[in-house]
């Protein structure tokens, strides 16, 4: 019984000496692949934000333009708001208000105005989108009136400018 053993162990040494060899290999290949897998290079990682940067490089003078655009869009719309309370000021008092008055007539009763019935602002008098206060005159060069922002510059008679009779 002993030799019957004996036999089986001598043929199956050979394949548990191979199995235990296949088995290092296969592990040292996981280690191999698994330390691979474990963090990106250098050079990945330089080419990601070159590729990031020229995208940037690309894509914020889009965004800035339209920002600058709506921008100007939004002191269009205040205008025209502003234009319509002046208007109903003027129908209620047969005046626009004076340049002495501002636009802040269209929220106080600038004196003892006895026909100026309420607020024609439904808020306080608007900044204009870059922070500035909007400009009033009465009369106006342009018109009964001029109302007008300097724009980003903040100086006047620039191109950006947004003014009511433009």
């Amino acid at each position: 019984m002993q030799s019957i053993v004996d036999a089986e162990l001598i043929t199956t040494l050979p394949k548990l000496r191979a199995s235990r060899g296949e088995r290092e290999k296969s592990m040292s290949g996981h280690l191999a692949k698994q330390k691979k897998e474990q963090g990106f290079t250098l050079v990945e990682l330089i080419v990601v934000l070159v590729i990031l940067g020229l995208l940037a490089a690309v894509v914020a003078p889009k965004v800035y333009d339209k920002l600058a655009a709506s921008k100007a869009q939004i002191c269009r719309i205040q205008i025209k708001e502003l234009e319509g309370a002046l208007q109903m000021f003027a129908f209620d008092i047969g005046r626009y208000p004076t340049t002495s008055e501002g636009l802040d007539a269209l929220i106080h009763n600038p004196g003892n105005l006895e026909a100026w019935q309420k607020p024609y602002l439904t808020k306080d008098v608007p900044k204009d989108p870059w922070g500035k206060p909007y400009v009033y005159r009465c009369p106006g060069q342009h018109g009964d009136y001029d109302l007008l922002s300097f724009g980003p510059d903040g100086l006047e008679g620039t191109d950006d400018d947004v003014a009511s009779w433009k």
